[in-house]
């Protein structure tokens, strides 16, 4: 694919008479006329016009990648977006923060004023024993990484993942402590038939009290 620079040319014509005593004259006349804007030249004097490239460019294709789309009281989903801000701030439904809490080459990018805002709570992160160490809200990207960015998913990690947080989560408050409550996959059902999703915005659902 490229894009190209196309110079637009169109010629406006006009013929005046005048009465001189020599053809210089006739001219330097009906310039000066011009100049004065005596004639102004409009549609009517349209006569053709010539298109004419002056510029090619090669443009690079658009990246995109395979990542896994958690959003609150919902099923995981693969989703393939745009490798950029844009389109990573619209998925998360702001300004992005990259997290790594993971062995694996994953990352997880999340709003970064999620919890300010009040996002929904979505799913817990757990220690290797099994305890709650924080909790990530609103909807969040499980992306590949590469040497300098982010990239797809692979096959494998698309699975472990989506097995990882398959399950949406309700949080309640047990005295010290956070207790991640795993939603029926009925009331899952229930509840994306009452809120369907919608493209990649984040879902503006009250958020669940701890």
């Amino acid at each position: 694919m490229k894009q190209y620079d196309v110079t637009i040319t169109e010629t406006l014509q006009r013929t005046v008479s005048v009465a001189a005593a020599f053809r210089q004259e006739a001219e330097q006349m009906v310039t000066d006329s011009w100049n004065h804007q005596d004639y102004v030249l409009g549609s009517e004097d349209f006569v053709g016009a010539d298109f004419r490239t002056t510029a090619e460019r090669e443009l690079e294709p658009k990246k995109t990648m395979d990542v896994l789309l958690v959003q609150p009281n919902a099923f995981p989903r693969p989703v393939t977006i745009e490798n950029g801000l844009e389109a990573l701030q619209a998925a998360v439904g702001g300004d992005i923060e990259a997290t790594y809490p993971f062995d694996d080459n994953v990352a997880l990018v999340i709003n970064d004023e999620g919890k300010i805002a009040g996002l929904p709570l979505n799913r817990a992160l757990r220690t290797e024993d099994g305890d709650i160490y924080d909790i990530v809200v609103g909807d969040f990207l499980v992306v590949g990484l590469t040497e300098d960015d982010f990239g797809s998913l692979t096959p494998e990690q698309m699975e472990k993942f989506e097995k990882q947080f398959h399950q949406p989560e309700t949080f309640i408050r047990m005295g010290k402590s956070i207790m991640a409550i795993p939603l029926p996959d009925d009331m899952v059902k229930d509840m994306a038939e009452k809120q369907p999703l919608q493209g990649m915005k984040p879902k503006q659902s009250d958020r669940e009290c701890l």
